[in-house]
C-alpha cells in the first residue's frame, strides 16, 4: 500500500481452482488473483477472464529475471480470440533440481560434489567401486505414488534435449513414445533400476516412501550418499539434522557434452489481473520490483527469481545458495507433469513410472501413458 497508494485487502482461499472460476464467470473476481500454477491461468485467458501486461512489464521480466524469457513464455497464454498475450508475473518460486548429501559422510569418503552429469555418473560408479550405495529413491506416496520419478523424467529431459521438446513433450505435441521421451525414461533407470546403485536394490524404489527415502543419508553407516528432490524435503529429514550443517545440496549438474546451459525445474505462484484497475496495475508493477521480493526474501520460505535483488538478504545459507542456482539458471521450466492434464500427470504418468521402476519396459511405458492421452482428445 505505502509502495503504490492502492488499499489491498487480501483473501485465501481453500477452494481456489474452484473459486476463481466461479467468481470470474460471474463477473465478481478480485482485481489481482495469484495462481499457484499457470495451467488454471491460461484456461482462464482463453475465455478472455485475464487482462494483458503491456510490452514494458514483459521487457522487465526479460531483463530483471534470471532466465527472464522463460518467465515471461511461462505466463504468455492464448487468448479468447486465439492470440498469444502476455499475463502475469511470477513471485516466489520453488526449486526442484537439486541433490541432498551429508558434507560429513562425503567428507569421509573424499568425495567431491559433481558438476557436470557425467561427474555424477561417475561419482555413482566410485561409490559403488568403494562399496556403498549411491542413491536412495522412492516413489511411494499413498494415492500419489510415483510422482517423484516425474520429476527426475522432467529434469533429466531438460539436460537431454533443448528446452523447446519439454514444452512440446508438455503439450504432447512431442508424443509420450517419442524416442527422445523413452530415451530420457531409460535415463532415470540407468540410477533407478540398478540394483547396486539404490538403497534396498531396484525393487524398493517403487515401494519406499518419498518422505522416508532421504532418511539413508543420515544412517550409520550411511546406507546411501545422495538424494535427489526438491527445497522441500529437508521438513522430512530427521529431527535433529541441521541443514547447511548436518545436510546440503548441489545443483542436480547438466551434460557438459550436451551444452544446453543450466537448465532448472521447479514451480512458482503467477500474479495475473483478473479484473482491471489502476491500482492493480501498479501493484503488478509492485511485485516485479527488487524491493517486494526483498521484504519477503528477510523473512523465511521465500525464493526469489529477480536478477537484481541483494542475495545477501536471505536469512539463511540455504536459501542464499538455492537463489543462487536459480540466478545461474538459463532455462527455468515449471514441473511437466503440473501442466499436463490431470489423467495423463497426476494420473497415466504417475502409474507408468511405477510400472517402470518395476521392471517393465520403457517404450511399452510411454506407449501406454500416450494411448491415454489419445484417449483424452
Amino acid at each position: 500500500e505505502k509502495a503504490t497508494g492502492a488499499d489491498v485487502s487480501y483473501a485465501g482461499s481453500d477452494s481456489f481452482e474452484q473459486q476463481i472460476v466461479i467468481d470470474s464467470q460471474a463477473g465478481s473476481a478480485p482485481n489481482i488473483a495469484i495462481f499457484p500454477q499457470p495451467g488454471l491461468a491460461a484456461d482462464l485467458a482463453s475465455k478472455g477472464f485475464l487482462t494483458p501486461l503491456s510490452d514494458t512489464v514483459k521487457k522487465g521480466i526479460q531483463d530483471d529475471y534470471a532466465a527472464g524469457q522463460s518467465w515471461v513464455d511461462l505466463a504468455t497464454f492464448t487468448n479468447a480470440s486465439g492470440k498469444q498475450d502476455f499475463y502475469g508475473i511470477f513471485y516466489r518460486a520453488d526449486l526442484k533440481s537439486l541433490v541432498w548429501y551429508s558434507p560429513d559422510n562425503f567428507d569421509d569418503a573424499g568425495y567431491d560434489v559433481p558438476e557436470t552429469m557425467e561427474e555424477l555418473k561417475a561419482l555413482t560408479q566410485q561409490i559403488v567401486a568403494d562399496g556403498g550405495t549411491p542413491w536412495c529413491i522412492g516413489l511411494g506416496s499413498g494415492a500419489a505414488t510415483g510422482w517423484p520419478a516425474t520429476d527426475w523424467v522432467e529434469d533429466l529431459l531438460l539436460r537431454l534435449q533443448p528446452a523447446d521438446v519439454y514444452d512440446k513433450w508438455v503439450t504432447n505435441e512431442v508424443k509420450f513414445n517419442d524416442p527422445r521421451i523413452v530415451e530420457t525414461i531409460n535415463e532415470f533407470g540407468w540410477f533407478a533400476r540398478n540394483d547396486d546403485y539404490v538403497d534396498g536394490g531396484a525393487g524398493a524404489v517403487a515401494s519406499t516412501d518419498f518422505r522416508d527415502s532421504p532418511k539413508g543419508l543420515f544412517a550409520s553407516p550411511p546406507k546411501c550418499y545422495m538424494h535427489r528432490q526438491a527445497s522441500f524435503i529437508p521438513a522430512f529429514f530427521p529431527e535433529e539434522v541441521e541443514v547447511g550443517l548436518d545436510a546440503d545440496f548441489f545443483y542436480f549438474p547438466s551434460y557438459e557434452a550436451k551444452d544446453l546451459g543450466n537448465p532448472v525445474l521447479g514451480a512458482g505462484t503467477l500474479a495475473a489481473i483478473t479484473a482491471d484497475s489502476k491500482g492493480a496495475r501498479a501493484f503488478i508493477d509492485f511485485l516485479r520490483s527488487p524491493i517486494a521480493h526483498e521484504l519477503w526474501m528477510a523473512q523465511t520460505g521465500f525464493l526469489s527469481p529477480h536478477g537484481k535483488v541483494n542475495p545477501d538478504i536471505y536469512v539463511t545459507e540455504t536459501a542464499r545458495k538455492q537463489g543462487e542456482i536459480l540466478h545461474d539458471a538459463t532455462t527455468f521450466r515449471f514441473d511437466g507433469s503440473d501442466l499436463m492434464p490431470g489423467k495423463i500427470g497426476a494420473g497415466s504418468f504417475w502409474t507408468g513410472m511405477v510400472d517402470y521402476a518395476g521392471g517393465e519396459d520403457a517404450k511399452d511405458v510411454a506407449d501406454s501413458i500416450q494411448k491415454t492421452w489419445d484417449a483424452l482428445k
